[in-house]
């Protein structure tokens, strides 16, 4: 397992070369020879589609982006078969991002990598997600197939944030969901349904019974609401 980490301008020591970024895996876990380092490192940023001269430098010497390849390039050093990426792209620039996003998704196909992806950006999820899990004050209240949560959300809070995606379409008309009031607070949280005191569907059960998280609705796509039978 390795993690891609949120800011890439936090996450890689500037006082070491690419080279020495990349290869520090090798030192830790033993899994290559130190003959074979400097192929491999080169390999490496070859993968992420930077040049070999790239591995003398230092991480000021990049942009946000290039310095986010770098990290993706020591996360698949090791050569892990799950990546957790944390915010992997909200902190650079919208066109650095699809190029990101595309680099991940050619790197899952060639490699079988599972990803954990950790976003806000709901556009940037369905982009790259097989499935998606939405979890609302430290606990998921919806996990389905990508297709199936956004097409079909049935959940009051999944709805509301799939309201919120911009449409990149003019003539195309979309109703926003305002929620009230505000989160509550994770060291004491509600009784019943967490969602409650900002959910319009809301009842007595939810207020005194939490649901249960079942697929009972549609197979393979859970959801913990007293009323999610109302959104089929």
């Amino acid at each position: 397992m390795q993690m891609v980490f949120q800011n890439p301008y936090s996450s890689l020591d500037p006082r070491m070369t690419i080279y020495d970024i990349v290869s520090e895996p090798f030192l830790i876990h033993r899994n290559i020879p130190k003959t074979q380092w400097k192929e491999r490192v080169y390999e490496l940023l070859r993968m992420v589609n930077l040049e070999e001269y790239h591995a003398e430098r230092y991480p000021h010497e990049f942009s946000g982006g290039q310095r986010q390849r770098i990290s993706i390039a020591r996360a698949l050093a090791s050569d892990p078969a799950f990546v957790i990426c944390d915010e992997p792209v909200s902190s650079l620039d919208v066109s650095i991002r699809a190029q990101i996003l595309n680099l991940l998704i050619d790197l899952q196909q060639k490699k079988g990598i599972s990803y954990l992806y950790i976003s806000h950006d709901l556009s940037s999820v369905r982009q790259i997600s097989h499935r998606v899990a939405v979890m609302y004050l430290g606990e998921i209240v919806e996990l389905a197939e990508t297709n199936s949560l956004y097409d079909k959300p049935l959940h009051p809070y999944t709805q509301a944030l799939i309201s919120a995606v911009p449409v990149p379409d003019v003539t195309k008309k979309t109703t926003r969901i305002i929620l009230p009031g505000e989160v509550p607070s994770p060291i004491n949280p509600p009784k019943g349904c967490r969602f409650h005191p900002r959910c319009p569907y809301a009842t007595d059960i939810c207020r005194q019974e939490t649901p249960r998280f079942e697929d009972r609705l549609i197979k393979g796509h859970y959801v913990a609401c007293h009323h999610a039978s109302k959104f089929l």
